[in-house]
């Protein structure tokens, strides 16, 4: 028997006769846990929402929540009884409402239902909404637009929350505070939800899971850990763009060689026999700064981040290699200067392809 809370089941995903994304399995294992679709625009992501919500309609597999199937060949649950909440990424409101009127809207709907204690001011001052509660949507701004409909979706009590990148439209400088503020209502009201985004980062904080969708497909479906550093495939490391790929050749069980960098040690995710040819997945975070290093390779870009430095360092076959550096390192090297990478080089978890 099906002991998931959520569960997408072999379904390809269609919208005006064309499948966007293939043989989709997915799951939430328990009420609360957030999962999050990420991919290019124009992937499927939406497709795989408005489908759940009952919008669209499946030709096979299953999808079922609660141990119930809301979709199948042959069975398709209308949207309005699914207790499910769609908030699009566009703005939703009724626009001769005010906000405060809009959010009731989703309060009345399910005033009925008591399995889950939903405080109104609760949601009002975590989404940072009480100033524009009296305003109407047209005198209000995108980002204020979205977090309104966020309150709206989560006062309706669903069983299942689907947010079409939520956070798109707030300002960058408040963005990490509302993702903070989001994920402690989602754990608190233990509220099953989906998220769509193509920021990574979002991605990683919010989700329990992540699915990578890419070409068509679910490349990847594994918590956020394991997505950054165990990618199963070229295909998500480029789409991650959190590292590169150089050449390397196995030399022994814990180590291989780089024509550039010399012998680099660590645990390899899968064994590769030795002198085995590979690619090998290069992350800002392996390398160390130190410049007492007799391996020196040129600077020739460095981006401040705040906390770090990121240096992309070339080395002698013209290999492009990003490094983080700590911002309070004492020496910050400018473009055109050399950068010493510590030696030997040992890394974590090897991953090849």
């Amino acid at each position: 028997m099906n002991k998931n809370f959520f569960e997408i089941k072999n379904v390809d995903f269609t919208v005006g006769g064309k499948t966007k994304v293939k043989n989709v399995s997915l799951s939430i294992e328990n009420e609360g846990d957030v999962i999050c679709l990420l991919g290019p625009s124009g992937i499927g992501k939406t497709t795989i929402l408005r489908t759940i919500a009952g919008l669209e309609k499946i030709k096979n597999g299953s999808i079922q929540l609660k141990k119930k199937i809301l979709s199948s060949k042959k069975i398709n649950i209308e949207p309005e009884d699914r207790n499910i909440s769609l908030s699009f990424q566009e703005n939703s409101l009724f626009p001769h409402f005010t906000i405060e009127e809009n959010i009731l809207l989703g309060a009345e709907k399910n005033k009925n239902k008591k399995d889950k204690k939903i405080n109104l001011k609760e949601i009002i001052q975590l989404l940072d909404i009480k100033k524009i509660l009296k305003k109407y949507p047209h005198e209000i701004s995108a980002g204020e637009a979205q977090r309104a409909s966020l309150a709206r979706s989560l006062m309706t009590k669903p069983d299942l929350l689907l947010l079409d990148e939520p956070l798109s439209n707030v300002d960058q400088s408040f963005k990490e505070e509302i993702q903070v503020r989001l994920k402690k209502i989602l754990n608190r009201l233990k509220i099953s939800t989906i998220i769509v985004t193509h920021d990574s980062y979002e991605a990683f904080y919010l989700g329990n899971k992540c699915a990578i969708i890419l070409d068509g497909q679910v490349k990847q479906f594994d918590d956020p850990y394991n997505v950054y550093h165990f990618p199963n495939s070229v295909e998500v490391v480029n789409f991650l763009n959190r590292g590169i790929l150089i050449p390397a050749k196995v030399t022994g069980e814990n180590s291989l060689e780089n024509k550039d960098l010399g012998t680099i040690k660590g645990n390899f995710i899968k064994h590769y026999p030795k002198g085995s040819n590979v690619k090998l997945l290069l992350q800002p975070e392996d390398l160390e700064h130190d410049d007492k290093s007799n391996l020196k390779l040129e600077v020739v870009d460095r981006r401040f981040r705040g906390t770090n430095f990121i240096y992309t360092l070339k080395t002698s076959s013209k290999l492009l290699i990003p490094v983080f550096v700590h911002s309070h390192h004492v020496h910050q090297h400018e473009v055109d200067e050399k950068f010493g990478i510590k030696r030997p080089i040992n890394i974590d978890h090897i991953v090849c392809f």
